[in-house]
């Protein structure tokens, strides 16, 4: 089931998402909640009833006028208020990359213990309009990952139980400005004000359920599943980067045992997988300086649009706007 948030009427809405249309949870069953939010929260209870709902729908038991063209909404992030959002760093294939890239080598601890770092929550967006500051525009970069939603309260969960804890997949582009991260890690901190300004999820949560024939056996060694999904970003046009979500190495099974460790995880967290290999222009730059001393790098500038796709779950579109305000932090160094 693929599950929609968009606005109407000033507030967000819940919906089931069937061959294009959005159908509201008031007509898929009448005691459904109508945001996500409370879904989540009483999710075992309400996803049987919404699969119900969701069957009548394709059986014509409820009609076509109730929907709504998905092409004509305003929609939202899924989960248009995270309780939380952790970003993790499954994917091996990156991190090598990334610190060949850099001329050091690949780090032992990756393969020892997944990690994570908190992003704003506050800042989470679905498609649409990236507005962002001059700074921003420093080494402006996208982060293919995907990401999960948490859908019952947990602690201290073991990797072996923790895909009950899973309520279904979405895209996540992490919005990096480069320029900002590089300059605050340099104090051994961060990435905050580097990515603070947006993380992009959509265009819909799929439920796990929808996603069990593409599900394969997690990397020798490791807990929990994987999912075979081709994953892509197109800017302009022109495809970027493309991988696949087999290719964590790190399980969000694992991610979730490691994030509840000695803390309450909630309905409404979301966990992010981290980029995959050649996934951003961070590793894309750094792969091209390699190969040719003479490589112009890339970062994405005002106007551009971005289009990230995952087999199975969908594509989230979004453009690069310029907020109309010069005000730089990074121009307030002390001298």
């Amino acid at each position: 089931m693929k599950l929609v948030s968009y606005l109407k009427d000033e507030h967000d809405q819940l919906a089931i998402l069937v061959e294009g249309l959005l159908f509201d949870m008031e007509w898929v069953h009448p005691d459904l909640p109508n945001n996500m939010n409370m879904f989540l929260s009483y999710w075992s209870d309400y996803l049987v009833m919404a699969q119900l709902g969701e069957l009548a729908v394709k059986e014509g038991h409820i009609s076509q006028d109730k929907g709504i063209p998905y092409s004509s909404a305003t929609v939202l992030a899924p989960v248009p208020f995270p309780s939380s959002c952790r970003d993790a760093y499954a994917f091996r294939q990156h991190v090598a990359a990334a610190r060949l890239n850099r001329g050091v080598p690949m780090i032992a601890e990756f393969d020892q213990f997944p990690v994570f770092y908190f992003s704003n929550h506050h800042s989470i967006q679905g498609p649409g309009k990236i507005v962002c500051m001059p700074d921003h525009f420093d080494k402006l970069d996208f982060e293919l990952e995907a990401a999960i939603v948490v859908c019952k309260q947990g602690r201290n969960i073991r990797a072996a139980d923790a895909e009950d804890y899973i309520g279904g997949l979405m895209i996540l582009n992490d919005m990096s400005a480069r320029g900002l991260q590089m300059e605050e890690m340099l104090l051994n901190l961060g990435p905050a004000k580097g990515k603070d300004f947006s993380t992009v999820i959509g265009p819909c949560l799929v439920t796990l359920d929808e996603l069990q024939p593409f599900e394969v056996p997690c990397k020798e060694g490791h807990t929990g599943r994987n999912w075979n999904l081709h994953m892509k970003c197109i800017v302009n046009g022109i495809k970027m980067s493309e991988g696949n979500l087999a290719d964590m190495d790190w399980t969000f099974a694992e991610i979730i045992e490691r994030a509840s460790y000695g803390a309450d995880l909630f309905p409404g967290d979301i966990i992010g997988s981290g980029t995959v290999g050649t996934g951003c222009l961070l590793e894309l730059n750094g792969t091209g300086r390699l190969n040719d001393p003479g490589y112009t790098e890339q970062w994405l500038k005002e106007g551009d649009q971005v289009e990230m796709e995952i087999e199975a779950i969908g594509i989230l579109d979004n453009s690069i706007v310029k907020e109309e305000d010069n005000f730089s932090i990074m121009a307030l160094r002390k001298k």
